[in-house]
């Protein structure tokens, strides 16, 4: 039986509440592609993927579905990867945040890359929110940690996200997964071991969350 064991580990009713919900994870790339991966295997009932882009050679080294299908739509490569999954390819701007409704999802999972875009998603839905802050430049997954946007330290994109909601006067509580560990290179240099380890944290943290709803 495909989830004789998550049902085993989270019981008849917990594992109920994850057939359940639904889940809507912005961005399928190092991130967010893990964190697919980890709630179609953990028996989350609806999963909706939002993103625009395409594959490049250069996510190989890093992203769910890439080997496979460079120059090819994320969305329609995974959907193929984890059927049952809903998907949406849209370019993920203010203008679409303002007006994209949030009420129907249990969760949302951050895993986008622009900075002004993920302080509009906070703003919009910071109740059902885990955010991914910056997982790339990084080679140690044991730094891996999960707080409030407010306790979060020694990452940039942070940093920039605290301020600027301080700036707007917002004050409310999210929950985000970041590493403090400094930077190894300039350039957006990335290791699978980061990034999948930030994609399979937002799982747990997610998985966690609805249980206990």
């Amino acid at each position: 039986m495909r989830f004789e064991r998550c049902r085993l580990l989270f019981g008849e009713e917990g594992f109920e509440k994850l057939q359940k919900a639904h889940v809507l994870i912005l961005g399928v790339g190092g991130v967010g592609s893990y964190a697919l991966d980890c709630l179609y295997r953990s028996g989350v009932g609806r999963i909706t993927i939002l993103d625009y882009d395409r594959y490049d050679e250069s996510n190989r080294n890093r992203q769910i579905g890439s080997d496979c299908a460079v120059g090819e739509c994320k969305v329609s490569t995974l959907e193929q990867l984890y059927p049952g999954i809903e998907t949406i390819r849209q370019k993920m701007d203010l203008e679409w945040v303002e007006r994209f409704d949030f009420e129907p999802y249990d969760l949302v999972i951050d895993a986008a890359d622009t900075t002004r875009i993920k302080i509009e998603v906070a703003r919009r839905c910071w109740r059902k929110l885990l955010m991914s802050l910056g997982s790339a430049k990084r080679i140690d997954a044991s730094q891996v940690q999960v707080a409030s946007i407010w306790k979060s330290h020694g990452d940039a994109l942070g940093r920039k996200i605290r301020n600027e909601l301080k700036k707007a006067k917002f004050d409310r509580n999210f929950t985000v997964v970041f590493s403090p560990e400094e930077a190894r290179c300039k350039e957006k240099g990335s290791f699978v071991g980061v990034t999948g380890t930030f994609g399979l944290t937002l799982c747990s943290e997610a998985v966690k969350r609805l249980l206990a709803s």
